[in-house]
């Protein structure tokens, strides 16, 4: 309690003593400005609080408070957008969680994805690229090579790997099917497969989207942005090629499964990779730019809250 009252960004303090069970403790309720809740956070955490209880984060999207206008006031503005590294974390624990419904998801977007290449569909690939929920775990892969987590790294590696193959094999199943009772478009038939030629043959444009795609999607991530990492999904070929390997060895073109899975492991490498290195350097300035806002603000300010 101490502590958080010295806090000038900590506001609507409150304390309920002996209120929690099982582990019995007090329970403390306060509400804390954005660009203050990484210190925060980690003064708890070095308190122990994590390790006897919990921590438990919860955003609100309004509050009508004239005294926390003036508190926050007295930040810098960039102290309001810096991101809460705790939430990161949780969003990255989530989406390294794997049930029946992840694997289900990708096989329905690779099934989406495969209609869309025999029907020479565009919109049907970004509908597949949407579905797939595949960077989750491209996200979750790359946290744990961060933290050295090998457990992390290879649930997520195990993940998309099984994924993968799970989607390309209903991929195929279905395409038999297509090429069985002839549903497949009389372009695709006679061998005009603009959509499967975008797909199976990477280059290094395919690269610097893969590159400039991890960058946006390491950025969404830390700042919440949900409509822009949409965009991430609709910008890289994974499951999209996942389905044109499933496709192609149905059709019996090896040559193109071959440039399908090279332009899928091109795609999760690049990502992996991007992510990897992009969350501890975007971390980092941060961190950097956090402790040259705390130096700008008078000694006496940080202490009191003016």
């Amino acid at each position: 309690m101490p502590m958080l009252r010295s806090e000038p960004g900590v506001i609507n303090l409150t304390l309920h003593p002996d209120a929690v069970r099982h582990p019995d403790g007090d329970a403390v309720h306060f509400d804390v400005l954005h660009g203050a809740a990484n210190d925060v956070i980690e003064r708890l955490r070095g308190l122990g609080v994590e390790e006897r209880g919990s921590i438990i984060l919860e955003n609100v999207d309004t509050s009508i408070s004239a005294h926390a206008g003036r508190v926050a006031a007295k930040r810098t503005r960039y102290q309001q957008f810096t991101p809460v590294w705790a939430e990161v974390e949780g969003r990255i624990a989530l989406e390294g969680s794997f049930p029946p419904s992840w694997y289900v998801l990708l096989v329905i977007a690779g099934l989406i994805g495969a209609i869309g290449i025999v029907t020479n569909s565009q919109i049907l690939i970004v509908g597949a690229m949407v579905v797939g929920p595949e960077y989750g775990a491209i996200l979750s892969l790359a946290y744990g090579l961060i933290n050295r987590d090998s457990s992390r790294v290879r649930r997520g590696a195990g993940a998309l790997v099984f994924g993968f193959a799970l989607a390309m094999v209903f991929a195929l199943l279905l395409s038999l099917v297509i090429r069985g009772a002839g549903l497949e478009s009389r372009a695709y038939e006679a061998g005009l497969r603009p959509v499967s030629a975008l797909i199976d043959t990477p280059n290094w444009l395919s690269f610097m989207v893969a590159l400039l795609a991890g960058a946006v999607g390491v950025v969404s991530l830390t700042e919440a942005r949900s409509s822009t990492l949409i965009g991430v999904f609709i910008s890289v070929t994974t499951i999209p090629a996942a389905s044109d390997v499933g496709v192609s060895q149905a059709f019996g073109s090896d040559s193109e499964a071959r440039g399908s899975a090279l332009q899928l492991l091109l795609n999760v490498v690049v990502l992996t990779a991007v992510a990897t290195v992009g969350i501890p350097v975007q971390r980092a300035i941060w961190l950097r730019a956090a402790r040259r806002a705390t130096a700008a603000v008078p000694p006496k300010l940080q202490q009191t809250g003016g």
